[in-house]
């Protein structure tokens, strides 16, 4: 059932958690037994609001939603790791080890049903933090504390929240749309709102939570993951672009590049490990602490060499995107191209966001060659090894020596300043209005240009034929960090690169590969998958069978 409510019992109602507690803020629990089980988390709904270090752990549980710290394979919330990076599993920019039947590629091969657990985890993942910031909402007036900190309290969960709407918005449509605690019949017997009415929710509520929140460069000491008036401007403009509004996306956009507290750092492949997770790039990002709140996605996707279980494997049509370092694009012919060292003469980001047959990683060396039957890592179709010749180095801090399951702290971004300027170059485009080198030079060349990628300036200004140069430079740009199912969506375009065959890396020189990939490719590119993306169909997901078992209005 949607989640909506929290349940009373005879002791005590759980109402908080602290970011490293076991129990969630709002949680349902069913019975007193399991009340017994936590009884350090616990609050008695009488005196709980009644303090502001209990307010803090409140807001704490709000952004902790549904995030689970643990190794999952099935999306508890939009932002685990598992939430973003396993995404891009149904897009063509990445393939699931396990197979063709994991429910991430059955989004998008052609056999989405209402029973996908991935759809029921991200939308239960949102109506228990929808559930949580309601009560939040509802109670925190009462607690004795500055005005100011209230208000400010107030704004952070109704970015949280309106967050929530915004997905369920782009991904379903309607769905219910629900601003208070409910009994659970209420809760039961919910009617969907519609898209119309969700859109129109989350734009009010974003409004008002950045015209209430600090800015970036005001959050203070300590503050980091906290939400900023340029996050909620952040996910406006990414409202106003998935309903094609876009003077307004531009509008929204532009407010957050005037104010200036925000760069393109000059170090990419920093952002996303603990060293530079808190660079004024990253706008809002999903919170890792090693050891206690940790980050399991290196288990999941470290190579074997390196004992992990090589989940993610970026596809090569996600690799070829990237062209040469001197802007052009790839090409097998080009004489720079080297089968023996794939990341040679490349765009920089390639280097930065993938190992390839032979690179190093942590320290080790990168051997999946099908010919290489002594390796761990050997690209078959059954070892625990990659499933396309490549793997991922983005997100890690390769000098990292914990338990890959507890110990890495590593944020993962959900919104950068990068999003922002590629999204406001796509605003100004699609609004007709006119593109200049100068507005080119502060968005896509300032991106593409930065010190530690270095490639050349773009001066295309024609619409038609700088849309697919921009298109190209978002996906390569946010590589595996969970836009690009959205951006397909929106674009309409998943007729287009999601239907077909789907290869890897290309090993022509293998005496294997003849014999052992499914299919032969004239360059030798490893056979990965087949999808048959149905547009009108798997661009709109189905409300989870089990929501409608217990109510037959969401159905409707």
């Amino acid at each position: 059932m949607i989640k909506i409510y929290n349940k009373h019992s005879s002791k005590s109602r759980v109402l908080g958690l602290l970011l490293l507690g076991i129990v969630s803020l709002g949680t349902v629990i069913s019975c007193d037994k399991e009340l017994e089980q936590f009884p350090s988390n616990a609050f008695a709904a009488d005196n709980f609001w009644t303090s502001e270090s209990n307010a803090n752990i409140a807001l704490t549980g709000a952004y902790r939603g549904a995030v689970e710290y643990s190794t999952q394979v099935v999306p508890s919330d939009w932002w685990t790791y598992c939430g973003i990076v396993f995404m891009e599993f149904a897009t063509d920019n990445a393939y699931d080890r396990r197979g063709d039947n994991s429910t991430q590629n059955r989004l998008t091969n052609g056999t989405l049903l209402p029973n996908n657990n991935v759809v029921n985890g991200y939308w239960q993942g949102s109506y228990k933090r929808i559930a949580i910031c309601n009560d939040f909402l509802e109670n925190i007036e009462k607690v004795d504390m500055e005005q100011a900190k209230i208000d400010r309290m107030k704004a952070e969960v109704q970015f949280l929240r309106a967050t929530q709407y915004f997905y369920l918005s782009q991904f379903w449509g309607s769905a219910p749309l629900v601003t208070a605690t409910l009994t659970p019949d209420e809760a039961n017997n919910v009617d969907k709102a519609s898209k119309t009415e969700l859109v129109t929710f989350v734009e009010n509520e974003l409004k008002a939570a950045a015209a209430a929140l600090p800015a970036f460069g005001d959050l203070k000491a300590g503050e980091a993951g906290r939400a900023s008036k340029q996050a909620a401007l952040a996910f406006l403009g990414r409202l106003y672009l998935g309903e094609k509004r876009f003077p307004e996306a531009s509008v929204a956009y532009k407010q957050i590049i005037d104010m200036g507290d925000n760069i393109i750092d000059p170090d990419y492949s920093s952002l996303f490990i603990p060293s530079n997770e808190n660079s004024s790039e990253n706008i809002f990002s999903s919170q890792y602490f090693g050891g206690q709140a940790g980050n399991s996605l290196p288990q999941h996707a470290y190579p074997a060499v390196a004992s992990g279980w090589h989940i993610v494997n970026p596809l090569g049509s996600l690799a070829d995107a990237y062209g040469f370092n001197d802007g052009t694009p790839l090409s097998y012919d080009d004489p720079r191209f080297d089968y023996n060292d794939m990341g040679a003469n490349r765009d920089p980001r390639f280097r930065y966001n993938f190992i390839w047959d032979g690179a190093t990683f942590a320290g080790r060396t990168y051997d999946c060659n099908p010919d290489s039957t002594g390796s761990v890592d050997q690209l078959t179709y059954s070892k625990q090894a990659t499933r396309t010749g490549y793997g991922l180095r983005k997100f890690f801090d390769e000098s990292f020596s914990g338990n890959l399951r507890t110990d890495y702290g590593g944020n993962i971004p959900i919104i950068r300043y990068a999003e922002v300027l590629l999204s406001y170059l796509e605003a100004e485009l699609e609004a007709g209005n006119a593109i200049t080198q100068q507005l080119l030079d502060e968005t896509i060349n300032a991106v593409r240009g930065r010190e530690s990628v270095g490639l050349p300036a773009i001066t295309e200004t024609n619409t038609d034929a700088l849309r697919p140069l921009l298109r190209n430079e978002r996906r390569i740009e946010l590589a595996l960090e969970g836009q690009r199912l959205w951006d397909i969506f929106r674009w309409g375009i998943g007729d287009e690169v999601l239907v077909g065959d789907f290869w890897g890396a290309p090993f022509p020189n293998s005496t294997l590969y003849p014999t052992t990939s499914k299919k032969i490719d004239p360059q030798s590119r490893w056979y990965v998958t087949t999808k048959n993306f149905r547009e009108g169909v798997d661009d709109v997901w189905p409300i989870p069978e089990s929501e409608i078992n217990v109510n037959p209005k969401l159905g409707n």
